[in-house]
């Protein structure tokens, strides 16, 4: 699609290039169409932004669940698209490679918590919450 309409490939970020080098024994194993490795036009890194339209998304690095996790944080509108970082009740696996409980937590902790309690995280499956609600009842990282 990147090159039939001449689109750039943004992200993700270098800590997740075996995903991408991983890409045609995933899409044999699952029986997709062959995919084929790629270089992105641009790498994420922490502090970059994107935009997408007219709104513009803070990117923050939070490994744990991968290394190269990111995060895309819209201030302006109190809303933070988390992917499998954190879920409501729960958060992300950590058994991929690459992947550390503790730096999942810290990434939770020290990244996403400032964001503020009112923030509304959309996470890669599962219902939407919030930071507060999470900082209230999450088991794995409630009351830090």
């Amino acid at each position: 699609l990147a090159e039939r309409l001449s689109l750039p490939i943004i992200g993700p970020h270098t800590g997740d290039q075996y995903w991408i080098d991983a890409l045609p024994q995933q899409s044999a194993m699952f029986g997709f169409p062959p995919a084929r490795q790629f270089t992105p036009t641009r790498w994420l890194q922490d502090g970059n932004t994107v935009a997408i339209g007219r709104e513009t998304l803070h990117v923050r690095h939070c490994p744990g669940h991968t290394p190269g996790h990111v995060v895309f944080h819209a201030p302006q509108i109190d809303r933070a698209f988390v992917g499998d970082v954190l879920f409501a009740g729960s958060i992300g696996r950590t058994d991929f490679p690459g992947g550390n409980h503790q730096q999942l937590i810290d990434s939770i902790t020290q990244r996403l918590w400032p964001m503020g309690d009112q923030t509304v995280f959309i996470p890669g499956h599962g219902p939407e919450s919030t930071f507060g609600r999470e900082r209230r009842s999450n088991p794995y990282v409630g009351n830090t």
